[in-house]
């Protein structure tokens, strides 16, 4: 008997309510033990990435109805990256919780997670995974490629670019304010290989997705094809009952690393790949992806760590034919939606372009996976991508310049009398989970205008928060513990020396022990921190975990089933 039967079967009171209120022209069998199909779908106008999302959900439908199940359109809390305030981080384990609790309390046997902008992806999985029912995933693609002075410009990536040419006097600013109908020029989430991109190819790394879906582009008709398959597979899950806990694994998340390496994939995958792992009770640690990706090589060539967009992967061969080539290091006990492993879909799929996917013999860098660095600064960890990187700045010593805040940052970066130069060592701090709050994507702070003047455009930058995975820089990310929560950098003070070693990774700041502990947090810095009294943010500062495990909320890691607890009515 389907779960959903619990609501609908049988006779009496309760189960005739159910079916009498979602009767409205659905027919006499569809409560006959049907598979019920939730659609989680996070179409939203104000989730400018997802706004396509409901004609997608229609095709989802039609498979359902197809395959012999019932569509239910679910409408679950979305989160638009590029508008919401302070930080769409913020809000992830909310969305999550609450996807949770509508899947668990609704009669729904399976569900199609449909989601695209940086959060969705991240909070539908973790709430799916919590709930474990059979579910798939289905990702709304990037939009088309934008250009700009007839060359391409990725979303984020050419905002940071342009904007830093502004600052720089190189380029007149009623050119940048133009620019933003040549790189938004489509429907779908950004085109670079930002945490969008990432987190929809890492679905499918993951097992989520049927294979070769992922990185379909929002404007293509196939997209819609997809759709239409994956509510015939959702029925299929219902059916068999292969729920998230059969398909995500440990061997799932090794091959998720090693896809997050080969594409050149987003920092923040490390953090949403952490939470869902905690979701799941499977034990992910950040030296899996310094163990497990620290050795692949990079094989995507596309912005922010080359040239091309998500538009030119899907022409050159798609995801597949990336793993293709890295059959060898992914483990074939991972298995995906279908019920048959990963390795099993993967031979045989062709290169068309190898200037946007390197073959394996001639990768873009040998070493592409993201670096975990420790030491006194970092005693629990803290990331860089160096295949976005300066490769000279990757082992560099130099003397810091601390901001308490980004407002501190913004009120002082461009200050003539600043005390800074090429060699110098940005800290931004006050801006993780629990400082700010939610963790914002500001660690890839922008450079001070005299540097820029003078041709410089990278420095070594260091911060508790994230950075966009569309940006692009020698950011050291993530640190942990937190100022916030009395980490080493909260005791950073102007001058003192800070040493990056990517190679060793080290991360140390050269101050004597016996100083260091007579230190004490400035009072700047703690004025900084986050201060909330009431509602979610308050929730959300209390239980929030350290960037190191995934910052999510303490009480909700680890799966707690699908069955209601209470009776209705």
């Amino acid at each position: 008997m389907v779960r959903s039967q619990g609501w609908y079967g049988g006779e009496g009171r309760d189960p005739f309510i159910h079916r009498a209120w979602m009767r409205r022209g659905v027919p006499d069998h569809a409560f006959d033990g049907r598979p019920q199909i939730a659609i989680a779908n996070t179409a939203s106008d104000l989730t400018p990435c997802n706004m396509h999302f409901n004609e997608v959900a229609d095709y989802v439908k039609q498979g359902v109805w197809e395959a012999g199940g019932v569509p239910v359109n679910l409408p679950v809390v979305s989160l638009g990256e590029t508008v919401v305030k302070p930080t769409a981080m913020l809000w992830r384990n909310m969305a999550a919780m609450a996807i949770e609790e509508m899947l668990r309390a609704n009669p729904i046997d399976a569900v199609v997670l449909l989601g695209g902008c940086d959060k969705t992806i991240p909070a539908l999985l973790m709430g799916a995974a919590s709930v474990d029912l059979p579910a798939v995933v289905l990702p709304g693609g990037p939009m088309l490629n934008g250009y700009f002075r007839g060359e391409r410009m990725g979303c984020g990536t050419g905002v940071w670019q342009l904007s830093e040419e502004v600052r720089a006097g190189t380029l007149p600013a009623a050119e940048f304010e133009a620019s933003d109908k040549k790189m938004i020029r489509s429907k779908g989430h950004c085109n670079t290989m930002g945490t969008a991109s990432t987190m929809g190819l890492l679905a499918e790394a993951l097992g989520m997705t049927i294979p070769g879906v992922a990185g379909t582009p929002a404007a293509d008709s196939r997209l819609l094809e997809a759709a239409h398959a994956s509510g015939r597979l959702a029925v299929e899950l219902a059916t068999e009952d292969r729920r998230i806990s059969q398909v995500i694994t440990k061997e799932s998340f090794h091959n998720a690393i090693v896809a997050l390496a080969a594409i050149g994939g987003s920092t923040n995958a490390v953090v949403h790949l952490l939470a869902i792992a905690g979701r799941l009770g499977i034990d992910l640690t950040l030296e899996d992806f310094d163990r497990i990706g620290g050795k692949v090589p990079l094989l995507v060539n596309l912005q922010p760590a080359g040239r091309y967009l998500m538009e030119d992967l899907f022409r050159a061969g798609g995801f597949l034919a990336v793993l293709d080539q890295l059959v060898d290091l992914l483990d074939p006990l991972a298995r995906t939606v279908t019920g048959k492993p990963l390795t099993e879909y993967l031979g045989g799929h062709g290169v068309w372009d190898r200037d946007v996917i390197s073959p394996r013999s001639e990768p873009l860098q040998d070493d592409a996976g993201i670096a975990v660095l420790r030491g006194n600064l970092a005693p629990r960890g803290a990331i860089i991508k160096p295949a976005a990187a300066t490769p000279e700045l990757l082992v560099h010593t130099g003397r810091a310049v601390v901001f308490d805040s980004i407002e501190d940052a913004h009120a002082r970066l461009d200050d003539p009398e600043l005390d800074i130069d090429a060699d110098s060592v940005l800290i931004l701090r006050g801006c993780g989970p629990k400082g700010y709050p939610g963790m914002p994507e500001v660690a890839n702070m922008p450079l001070p205008q005299k540097l820029l003047k003078q041709g410089v455009r990278d420095v070594v930058r260091i911060c508790d928060g994230r950075m966009s995975g569309t940006a692009y820089g020698t950011v050291v990310l993530h640190v942990a513990p937190e100022a916030a929560a009395g980490g080493p950098l909260a005791l950073v003070e102007d001058g003192d020396l800070i040493l990056l070693d990517v190679p060793n990774r080290r991360l140390e700041l050269l101050v004597d022990e016996a100083e260091l502990a007579n230190r004490r947090t400035a009072q700047r810095a703690l004025d900084g921190f986050a201060q909330a009294d009431r509602g979610w943010q308050k929730l959300y500062i209390d239980h929030v975990q350290g960037a190191d495990t995934g910052a999510d909320l303490d009480f909700l890691v680890g799966s707690s089933g699908s069955e209601v607890t209470r009776e209705s009515h």
